[in-house]
């Protein structure tokens, strides 16, 4: 009966010891990149009244191509370090009878009214504006607490 005991504190001990540690340790995490790159030059290169092939040739083969939505191309970029989402890009291409007509997205295209309101503050000593990143492209702000880490906070250790 004593060595069933004292097996029993023993594995206990060892249990509640490997629980302490498991707050500290966490497995590594690769960073990843998936879709498109999609580059603001990229898109300044785009220009109502191209072809399809010409889009592809600029932008590269589309992530999503629907076959329900022929006419319309979507490319994604998401880029998550350590497992936190970073940075993230999408643009859609919409197109009528094989040719460009529109793109609608995160990466718009310079056009001439606001590079020339650019110049004008760059000459004036006015720095440009730097646009807030959408609320979707922020990191979350902390990880959730696992099962054993809300019972760690509940006992209080």
């Amino acid at each position: 009966m004593k060595s069933v005991l004292r097996s029993f504190f023993a594995v206990s001990i060892l249990l509640l010891a490997a629980c302490s540690v498991t707050d500290k340790i966490s497995p590594y995490k690769i960073d990843i990149q998936q879709g498109n790159v999609i580059t603001q030059d990229m898109v300044a290169k785009l220009k109502p009244g191209m072809t399809k092939s010409q889009v592809r040739f600029i932008m590269g083969t589309p992530l999503i191509a629907d076959s329900f939505h022929a006419d319309r191309w979507d490319y994604v970029y998401r880029f998550q370090k350590a497992g936190k989402l970073t940075e993230e890009r999408k643009i859609a291409l919409f197109f009528e009878q094989d040719v460009l007509r529109r793109a609608q997205g995160d990466v718009v295209a310079v056009t001439p009214e606001s590079a020339a309101e650019a110049d004008k503050g760059a000459a004036a000593g006015v720095p440009a504006k730097i646009s807030e990143p959408s609320a979707q492209n922020a990191a979350p702000a902390e990880e959730e607490k696992g099962f054993f880490g809300k019972m760690m906070d509940k006992i209080g250790l």
